[in-house]
């Protein structure tokens, strides 16, 4: 009966994405992104999270607080044009107080507070959702009203320094992936300003980057840095495996990773090159975080552990993992020889 209640929470999370985004009337729209958060409450409580309650009822106010602001701008905009004259600066401030309250709802800087505090306490199946899913909506309700580029270059710029700077003194791996993720978003929105076709590329393949990881995290429970330090030493593939995936969601060649964000550094650089070149140095303040996971992990060696996990070691199907990771990690390969034959 549980499994039936959340598959039906999960059912109506993915249908009130598609109505956000295929509304044609703003008030739908909303109604959407409410729909969204009341079925994905449900689906952060667990028997054992003792801290799911907390987290539900952050996520809620931080929501609704977004919601109640995103309906303002609403009203406010269908009284300002039934009005027989037109202010550009109240458009505009409208058109910003919108944009804000959607930034919220995708947790980017400088609305990140909520984010890594509620991925803190969710388990992986959730941190995968609120990562990926959730931003789904946003994201294409925030390209349909871009206001100014001053103002996206603010945020982009916000997101990448606060994500890359934020992970360095984390040892929760939620929170590491946290904020990589408001890294993540600053690349998202810096494709919005070229077309919607390189934010869908860049966000199927975040997504699977992100899919391979935390199946692994997932299926050993690994929730620290300890912990990851403690298995891996015992489980050498799976060490290669991690490496490799989080190496690749850095952005580092030749893993898949670095396609999208290649493709926006080739397109950003004709019109925004001080705001690439500031994106391309955070992300490598991202990148020396993830090798210092990866560095410890190969240096540190623990001859006994400190939680029964050596009952996974023999029982693991490896199948799902060795195909999200061999396309994490060779994509990029078959990709350029998809391009040179065609």
């Amino acid at each position: 009966m549980f499994f039936i209640y959340k598959m039906m929470f999960l059912s109506i999370l993915m249908l009130s994405t598609i109505i956000s985004i295929s509304s044609i009337s703003w008030l739908s729209t909303w109604m959407g992104l409410e729909m969204n958060l009341l079925s994905f409450i449900p689906l952060m409580s667990y028997k054992n999270n003792f801290f799911s309650s907390e987290s539900s009822m952050k996520y809620f106010l931080i929501q609704a607080m977004a919601s109640s602001i995103f309906l303002f701008s609403i009203i406010m905009m269908m009284f300002n044009s039934k009005m027989s004259y037109e202010i550009y600066f109240m458009n505009n401030m409208i058109i910003m107080i919108m944009n804000s309250s959607i930034l919220m709802k995708m947790g980017a800087a400088p609305f990140h507070f909520w984010f890594p505090e509620i991925m803190e306490n969710l388990n992986w199946l959730n941190s995968l959702i609120l990562m990926t899913w959730q931003k789904i909506a946003p994201m294409i309700i925030l390209s349909y009203m871009i206001s100014t580029n001053l103002f996206m270059s603010m945020i982009i710029i916000l997101s990448s320094f606060i994500g890359s700077i934020g992970g360095l003194n984390q040892t929760n791996l939620r929170k590491i992936l946290a904020y990589s993720s408001i890294n993540h978003i600053a690349w998202m929105l810096s494709s919005f300003m070229m077309n919607e076709m390189m934010w869908i590329i860049y966000f199927l393949i975040y997504s699977i980057i992100n899919m391979s990881i935390i199946s692994i995290f997932n299926k050993f429970n690994i929730n620290s840095l300890k912990q990851m330090f403690s298995y891996m030493n015992n489980n050498p593939m799976i060490k290669f495996f991690t490496m490799m995936n989080l190496l690749s969601l850095g952005g580092l060649p030749p893993f898949l990773g670095f396609l999208p964000k290649w493709m926006i550094i080739q397109n950003l650089s004709y019109n925004f090159f001080l705001l690439n070149l500031f994106m391309i140095l955070m992300t490598l303040i991202t990148l020396f975080f993830y090798i210092r996971i990866l560095y410890s992990s190969m240096i540190i060696y623990h001859n006994e552990l400190n939680f029964n996990m050596l009952k996974n070691k023999y029982n693991f199907n490896y199948m799902s993992i060795n195909l999200l990771s061999f396309i994490s990690i060779n994509g990029l390969i078959f990709y350029s020889i998809f391009i040179n034959l065609y």
